[in-house]
Order: C-alpha cells, then sequence, then structure tokens
C-alpha cells in the first residue's frame, strides 16, 4: 500500500507495541500521522517518547469528527469495534480501513504462520517459533504479544519463517480485506468475548477468518477433538491438517497426534515417531494438544522432523502462562495472568500441583462461570477473589457449587488479596493467580496484573529473608 503523502489516522496507540510500530511505519513510509487515543500522556508515556524523534501529531484524550472526516486512512487498533462511529465517519468519507496485521500482509515477503485460538494461541506460536528457530535462526515472532510485526519487515527475507499469534479483533480486519496466512491453525475454541460478539456464532466466524481466504495449496491445522473446528473444516479452503491428543479420526496427510507417550506425524511415507512425553516440560493435557499444533506447522514450514525432540527439550514455557515466579517456604506461587477466560483458569486449576489457593475474578466478558465455579469446588483449597465487574457473578457461582466456604474474601486491593492468600496456614500450597476474567478496571491489561505479581511476590520474599 502507498503510503507517501497520505493523511493517515492511527486509533489507537496503545500500549503494547502494535500501535507504536504501526504509528512509526507509516511515519517512516512518508505519510502524514495523526496518532488519537482516548488515554492521556501520563499513561502512554513510553509510547510517546519512542516516537518522540517523528513528525507525528498526537491528539490525546479524545478523537475529533474533523481527523476521521479528512483522512485517507485509519489504521483501527483491533480494540476498537468495526461500530465505531468514529470509523464509520471515516468509512463514509472514503478512507480505506486498515490495520497493523492488514499492512503487514501486504507488505510482507515471507510465507506468514498464523495461530490463533481461545487458549494457547500465544504458547502454540512462541513454541513453533522456537521449534523453527533451531532450524532457522533468521525465524520471526510477531503479533498478539506485545512485539510489532511492522517493525519487523526488515528482518524478513523471502524466505524467512514468521510466526504471528493473531486474536479475532485482528482477525475481523484480516477478513474484510480478504487476507489470510499461508500456514494458519487454530488451537480451539471456547466460549470468549462475548461481551463484543453477542453469541457464539459470531465469535466463531471472526476465528474462521484465519483460514476462509486461503488458496486451495494452503495449509490449515485444525484440533480433532474441537467439535467446532470439526464444524468448520469443510468449508475451509486450505490443505487440512489435524492435530489433537489422540489419533485423528480421519487422519491426512501432515497430521499430528499423541498416542499414549509418543508423539507421532503422517509423513511422507508413513507414520514417523517425533518426540517423547519425557522430551515436554509443559504441564498438561492442554499443553499436549499445544504442541501437536506447534509441531504440525513447524514441519509444514519444513523443519526436519529429527530436528523437532531436541528443539522441544529446551522450551521451559512462556510467561505469564502458568509461570513459576518463585518458591518461598513451601509455597510456590504461579502467575496465569493471561487465563483471561474461565476454560483456561480451569485448565490451570486441573493441571498444577495441588493444594492450590486460588486468586481470581476482574472484569466481565459475559461469560459463564459454572463449569470454573465447579472446578473450583474440587481442586481450590481458598479462594481469594478480586474486585471486578466480574467478580460478583463468580462468587455467586461458586456458592452454587459449594465453594463459598473456600472464599477468603473480596479484595480492592491486588496486594492485599497476594498477602492474604500468603498468610493462609495451609503450606506447603500452589498460590496461583488465574482470573478466569479480563483485567481492565485495576489494571491496564493482563500483562500489567502479571507484572505487578511478580514485583509484589518478589516483596514478599525479601520482607520473608529468603
Amino acid at each position: 500500500m502507498q503510503l507517501r503523502g497520505k493523511k493517515v489516522v492511527v486509533m489507537g496507540l496503545g500500549v503494547h507495541g502494535g500501535g507504536l510500530g504501526v504509528a512509526r511505519y507509516c511515519a517512516e513510509q512518508g505519510a502524514d500521522v495523526i496518532v488519537t487515543d482516548l488515554r492521556t500522556a501520563d499513561v502512554l508515556g513510553d509510547s510517546l517518547a519512542a516516537l518522540a524523534d517523528l513528525p507525528i501529531t498526537f491528539v490525546l484524550g479524545e478523537h475529533r469528527e474533523q481527523d476521521f472526516a479528512t483522512c485517507d486512512i485509519v489504521v483501527q487498533n483491533p480494540a476498537v469495534p468495526a461500530s465505531s462511529p468514529f470509523v464509520q465517519i471515516a468509512r463514509a468519507a472514503g478512507a480505506a480501513i486498515e490495520m497493523e496485521m492488514t499492512l503487514f500482509f501486504r507488505a510482507c515477503r515471507a510465507p506468514i504462520i498464523g495461530v490463533t485460538g481461545s487458549k494457547g494461541k500465544t504458547t502454540t506460536a512462541t513454541l513453533t517459533a522456537h521449534l523453527l528457530k533451531a532450524w532457522r535462526a533468521d525465524t520471526i515472532l510477531a503479533g498478539n504479544m506485545r512485539i510489532s510485526a511492522l517493525a519487523q519487515l526488515p528482518l524478513i527475507g523471502p524466505d524467512t519463517p514468521v510466526i504471528l499469534e493473531l486474536s479475532s479483533f485482528v482477525l475481523e480486519g484480516l477478513g474484510a480485506a480478504g487476507l489470510s496466512p499461508t500456514i494458519a491453525a487454530i488451537t480451539n475454541i471456547y466460549p470468549d468475548h462475548l461481551d463484543r460478539y453477542g453469541t457464539m456464532d459470531a465469535y466463531i466466524a471472526a476465528k474462521a477468518e484465519i483460514g476462509r481466504h486461503q488458496q486451495t495449496r494452503d495449509t490449515i491445522v485444525l484440533t480433532d477433538t474441537d467439535d467446532a473446528l470439526v464444524r468448520l473444516a469443510p468449508a475451509m479452503p486450505g490443505q487440512l491438517v489435524w492435530t489433537g491428543v489422540r489419533a485423528p479420526r480421519v487422519p491426512t496427510p501432515g497430521s499430528v497426534w499423541w498416542d499414549t507417550d509418543v508423539l507421532y506425524a503422517s509423513l511422507q511415507g508413513g507414520t514417523v515417531a517425533i518426540a517423547q512425553r519425557s522430551d515436554v516440560l509443559l504441564a498438561g493435557t492442554h499443553n499436549l494438544a499445544n504442541i501437536a499444533t506447534a509441531v504440525a506447522l513447524a514441519l509444514r514450514a519444513g523443519m526436519p522432523h529429527t530436528a523437532i525432540a531436541p528443539a522441544l527439550r529446551a522450551f521451559t514455557g512462556v510467561e505469564h502462562r502458568q509461570e513459576v515466579v518463585a518458591t518461598c517456604a513451601g509455597h510456590t506461587f504461579v502467575n496465569d495472568t493471561a487465563a483471561t477466560m474461565p476454560d483456561a483458569a480451569v485448565a490451570a486449576l486441573t493441571s498444577l500441583p495441588q493444594p492450590i489457593i486460588w486468586i481470581a475474578g476482574g472484569a466481565d466478558k459475559k461469560l459463564s462461570f459454572e463449569t470454573l465455579a465447579a472446578t473450583a469446588a474440587t481442586h481450590a483449597q481458598h479462594i481469594v477473589l478480586l474486585q471486578g465487574t466480574a467478580t460478583a457473578l463468580l462468587h455467586d457461582a461458586l456458592v452454587r457449587h459449594g465453594a463459598g466456604d473456600r472464599i477468603i474474601g473480596t479484595f480492592d486491593s491486588f496486594e492485599a488479596g497476594i498477602r492474604a492468600a500468603h498468610a493462609l496456614p495451609l503450606c506447603p500450597a500452589t498460590i496461583a493467580l488465574s482470573p478466569g476474567c479480563a483485567s481492565f478496571g485495576m489494571f491496564r491489561n493482563e500483562f500489567h496484573r502479571g507484572e505487578e505479581f511478580r514485583r509484589i511476590v518478589t516483596q514478599i520474599i525479601a520482607e520473608a529473608g529468603q
């Protein structure tokens, strides 16, 4: 896309790096850039400082209608819905509506590997990149993980492995532009973001955009045990590859699956053992599924199957996802702040070592807490709730499932909640932040929540002299 001389409005600078990367990219391409964000300069200070060397106009604390009515291109932050009145103003005035990822897809010279899913997409994308880096050191990882994809363009050649984590919000923009990765994967689909989509059908449709615009020579990797993905498969034009924690019902070339403690792949020439369960450092059946998907993607990208197991042995996981922060006086502190939906918290409660002191609660995404509450009733010995718009709903569900007597309180101070968990006489124990809810209200985002958890735990340990 030609940007030189165009008036570009970047809608949503944010603090994750995507808005910063796209603002810099557009300015360096010769566009006349206005960055507009509802947040103020004190919140966006680091992002503003990173762009101080560029001729960019900043409109902070508001959006102005005239900026959208007179621009050529709006680069929309994925968190901004397409129904935004400012986006509608720009569209009515004839402006092109883009996202960072649509610009990246148009500019990237290499085939793109894209990963989405309700759970496990960060772990799967990161592991795919980890595996491929053992084969190709120039491998690039970016996307929905505070890494600007556009900033990586100078490092990408025609055959550089490029892995992107793609959220449903980003996929909306890619779908509107008719863009899909060359190799795509959906790890699973669970109820999430119903505060934005309203129905599961709408949410599933957004996820499906990752493969809907592929060519027949492209590849779509789906999990065989996920009923929603099985139903989606016939509508996908790419070559289908199944993965899972058991042999697929209908094996396809490139399929990867676990059979007891062995990971197999269907390769040219027959079925091959790729790795053993003992090669895996991650806990939980959900992570075995993530590994199968990542291995299928790496093999499809051309990695030799003999190189998989050695690389897999070196993968210890991803920060903010069942991340062991510290062990102190018998307590193991686990940062699982990325569990922003009930099903992700269920995975933590059923895979972390018992007994568990569970820290949960936060912002509402219009999701049901019934399964999570039932799981907590059998897997959490004590429950610390954090104040938020969803917390009362979670509290009531816990009471309905007989776990009300395990709740030690609802805290409007994050630090007070963590200290209350640490003060409980249950020891040894796993003190797990796995909220099952979004973070907004008490924190800027889930990463801020996880970073604060680390800071407070470090302080507690220092005070204990450990």
